[in-house]
């Protein structure tokens, strides 16, 4: 199947705005580049105080971009995981507790607590 006009597809030889492969059917508007976006800074961690770009000090962080990472897991700790979910949403009164959640509250004090970073070094060295 051919989308692209230019390529003697269907609508060849038609007027209108030059479209990329990657534009949806139907989307006639031209696409206008951003440019000047800047890396955001790197949160810190813990209670500590954010720096806006005026060096300002704030107690809130800048906008952030999110970056995803994935997990392997076998199948019997991933039930093991899920079942651990949904008995803390019963503990928290809630309708679930994602594996978001849980991962981002795990990291959190993983990195803001130097015991328990101790303590997960030690048994990734015991898994090698």
């Amino acid at each position: 199947m051919n989308f692209n006009p230019s390529q003697g597809g269907p609508g060849a030889g038609t007027s209108g705005p030059q479209m990329s492969a990657g534009t949806p059917p139907g989307d006639s508007t031209a696409t206008e580049r951003l440019t000047g976006f800047r890396q955001p800074r790197a949160r810190r961690i813990g209670n500590q105080s954010f720096r806006s770009r005026d060096g300002s000090a704030s107690d809130q962080p800048g906008r952030t971009q999110r970056t995803r990472r994935t997990v392997d897991l076998s199948a019997a700790t991933h039930r093991a995981l899920d079942i651990w979910q949904r008995e803390a949403a019963d503990r928290l009164g809630v309708a679930r507790v994602t594996g978001q959640e849980v991962l981002t509250a795990l990291i959190d004090q993983l990195l803001a607590d130097p015991k328990l970073a101790a303590q997960v070094t030690r048994a990734i060295q015991e898994r090698r």
